[in-house]
């Protein structure tokens, strides 16, 4: 058994990728590896199985996938050559997250991408148009943030 606690920090991006194929061969010899870590994009890539605690009680655990499966909202992932402010106004829009090269628009359902999809192509050329499982970051701040509000 191998037990990790935010084996990443402090590492340059190089070092972050060789520490992560290391882990990764541990796990492929049949090691149980424990991994401690603040940084859910390392736990995607990394862990099967996981649990999120918030003041040593357990709020989310069981398997990643099914973790974001069930979690019910998705999220949209866009690259338009507009403006998509509006889609804060869109029936089953909850979230909008403007960024520099994309857009992550979360959903209620799948049902809402279509809707989204339909006013994007109305209004202009859209590059790319992705429909994704939330991120555990996304279920992380739901689930653990909403107390610290």
């Amino acid at each position: 058994m191998l037990i990790l606690d935010e084996p990443f920090s402090g590492l340059d991006p190089v070092n972050v990728e060789v520490l992560k194929e290391a882990v990764l061969d541990l796990k492929k010899a049949g090691t149980t590896i424990l991994f401690s870590s603040h940084r859910m994009e390392h736990v995607e890539e990394l862990c099967e199985h996981l649990c999120i605690l918030h003041k040593g009680k357990a709020v989310v655990s069981g398997n990643l996938k099914e973790i974001k499966r069930s979690y019910g909202k998705k999220n949209v992932r866009i690259d338009a050559d507009f403006d998509i402010s509006f889609l804060k106004n869109v029936d089953g829009v909850l979230r909008l997250k403007q960024g520099m090269n994309h857009s992550i628009v979360q959903i209620e359902n799948e049902q809402a991408s279509q809707t989204i999809l339909r006013e994007l192509v109305s209004r202009g050329f859209v590059r790319k148009f992705e429909l994704e499982e939330p991120s555990l970051n996304d279920i992380f701040i739901e689930k653990v943030g909403a107390a610290y509000e």
